[in-house]
């Protein structure tokens, strides 16, 4: 992975408004990326489901945002982390439909239909790392 131009951005989510600057943030790279408005608005709405769960699930955390390039492609990566509880059954929190919460079940399952990479790393008592990328086409 190498940037294009520029360090990573760190955002503390430590409440609503870290969610509205994480998809603001995030707006302006897939912007400076050149993703198509289509594009923009996929990473956009997983960003901010992402940034949701950081702050409801995970008790806050951060995103660290970039613009990278790998073999000839350029794209945004961000890399929700959090030092919450982790996601104990990841096999049941991938499912459409099901939240430990009030909310849709949508969160990562649909965060992962809208991006091109997504990898969960998380587990019991030691909080959940979720890093997508959305390539540039």
């Amino acid at each position: 992975m190498s940037g294009l131009g520029r360090d990573p951005q760190v955002l503390e989510i430590s409440a609503n408004a870290g969610v509205v600057q994480a998809r603001q943030m995030v707006r302006a790279l897939a912007q400076e990326c050149r993703l198509s408005l289509v594009e923009q608005t996929k990473l956009i709405t997983a960003a901010s489901e992402l940034a949701r769960n950081t702050l409801i699930y995970g008790g806050g955390g951060a995103m660290t945002a970039a613009l990278v390039e790998e073999r000839g492609r350029r794209g945004v990566r961000l890399v929700f982390a959090d030092e919450g509880p982790g996601i104990p059954d990841t096999d049941l929190a991938m499912t459409d439909g099901w939240t430990s919460g009030s909310g849709m079940g949508l969160g990562l399952s649909g965060s992962k239909r809208l991006v091109d990479d997504f990898v969960l790393d998380t587990g019991p008592g030691r909080g959940t790392t979720v890093t997508i990328t959305k390539w540039a086409r």
